[in-house]
């Protein structure tokens, strides 16, 4: 079953448009969620906002944005003076600019979703634009209100439809040269070269999505299965981590792992 649209609007290109529903392409719904509860009466804790100072909970409606600006200052904004500065639509992805596909690194990548038409009539412009798109190698660049913010967004063409990703903020971004910059350029020994080599070949496989899974996940789905049945589970005992103890020959180390691997198989 094709999971519901959470956003349905229009794609415009200069002159054409047509309209698109969006879909998150990552989900947390199957993940495992608590719930806190008074561990005497086992009711669940319902949490309030609380005046800092005067230690009373503060009504919703009386709750207000602040932005600091010295110690205990504040700068108070109401919801609709947050939000006239959002975009006047928040219904249409206007292309604004289209940029080479390798030219945004990886680390501006925030969120994905996934792009399709939402009528037969628009899907002749929506393919249009994703082929030229794919043709070109570009992207495409434009903004849009999400998740109550207004953000960038990447338009990538993929197969049959679009993957549209927010981008994180200028601000969100460190830059690599303010860590990477005093490293010493090394010339690696040829032979440890060649050893970590044959290690990579040794352990290069197919990528498959099991490779991610959550085994804490799996653990918690275990433990509570066996709690529904009325049973405890024992927890493991967790391996503590390797210590840096006596410095080792990297040559010697290399030699080892390599043949650990081949008696592994």
């Amino acid at each position: 079953m094709v999971p519901r649209a959470f956003w349905k609007g229009y794609l415009k290109l200069s002159l054409v448009t047509c309209p698109v529903a969006m879909s998150p392409a990552i989900s947390q719904e199957d993940k495992v969620r608590f719930r806190t509860l008074n561990g005497k009466t086992g009711n669940p804790v319902v949490s309030r906002y609380v005046d800092a100072v005067t230690g009373k909970a503060v009504d919703e409606d009386a709750e207000v944005k602040g932005y600091p600006r010295g110690e205990d200052d504040y700068v108070m904004l109401e919801d609709d003076e947050i939000e006239a500065v959002a975009l006047e639509s928040t219904r249409t992805i206007d292309i604004e600019t289209f940029v080479p596909r390798e030219s945004i690194e990886w680390i501006w990548y925030d969120s994905p979703h996934y792009l399709v038409p939402n009528d037969t009539v628009g899907e002749e412009a929506f393919s249009v634009i994703r082929e030229a798109m794919a043709s070109t190698g570009t992207v495409g660049i434009s903004r849009l209100v999400l998740y109550r913010r207004e953000r960038a967004v990447m338009l990538e063409p993929r197969g049959k439809g679009i993957v549209l990703w927010t981008l994180r903020y200028g601000d969100e971004v460190r830059g690599e040269q303010d860590y990477f910059t005093g490293l010493k350029p090394a010339k690696p020994d040829s032979k440890a070269l060649a050893l970590v080599k044959t290690l990579i070949s040794e352990r290069t496989r197919k990528w498959d999505p099991k490779m991610a899974d959550d085994p804490v996940q799996d653990g918690l789905l275990d433990i509570i299965a066996a709690k529904k049945k009325g049973r405890k589970r024992p927890a493991k005992a967790k391996t503590p981590p390797p210590t840096a103890g006596n410095v080792v020959n990297i040559m010697d180390a290399l030699r080892k792992s390599i043949k650990a691997e081949g008696k592994g198989k």
